[in-house]
């Protein structure tokens, strides 16, 4: 069953609904009625590419505002601050980062819900940090923790500090 995390000022909805594994595959709806659920190498192409325009490690930092106020519970606070976050971007970039920062956040709450996660919200810290302070392909980001066992991510987060 669809559960609205959020309409956009664009008017595209984020939604959570049934993927292949649980409920909690996150989608974005058009206003036109199509929906689809974005990869990580979607969004990361994204915010690699409108991290270009800000200063060094914006876009970082106001993930990890995001990040320490995420947890299992979809919060309103949090998504009202994504909003207030957005607005500190050009007018030109505000929608698609109230959107991603929107899909990052479902995200982060659909990890922390997940049965057998044990890295959990710690999976996209990992992703953003590797795309927007280490600047690896997104391609590379996003296909970085298939196959590895979790000791070895945790690790690889302890080395990293996060």
């Amino acid at each position: 069953m669809e559960r609205v995390v959020k309409t956009l000022k664009n008017g595209t909805r984020v939604v959570f609904d049934q993927g292949k594994f649980d409920s909690w595959c996150v989608y974005l709806v058009r206003t036109n009625g199509s929906r689809y659920a974005p990869k990580d190498v979607e969004y990361f192409i994204g915010l690699q590419k409108l991290a270009a325009f800000y200063p060094k490690g914006k876009i970082f930092a106001d993930f990890l505002e995001i990040y320490h106020r995420t947890n299992q519970e979809l919060n309103p606070e949090v998504l009202l601050f994504i909003e207030q976050l957005a607005a500190t971007y050009t007018t030109e970039h505000q929608n698609l980062m109230e959107q991603w920062f929107t899909v990052l956040y479902a995200g982060m709450v659909a990890e922390e819900n997940k049965e057998h996660a044990i890295l959990k919200k710690r999976i996209k810290l990992l992703g953003m940090h590797q795309i927007l302070v280490e600047h690896i392909s997104p391609d590379n980001a996003a296909a970085f923790s298939k196959g590895r066992a979790w000791q070895e991510l945790q690790q690889i987060l302890i080395e990293k500090k996060l």
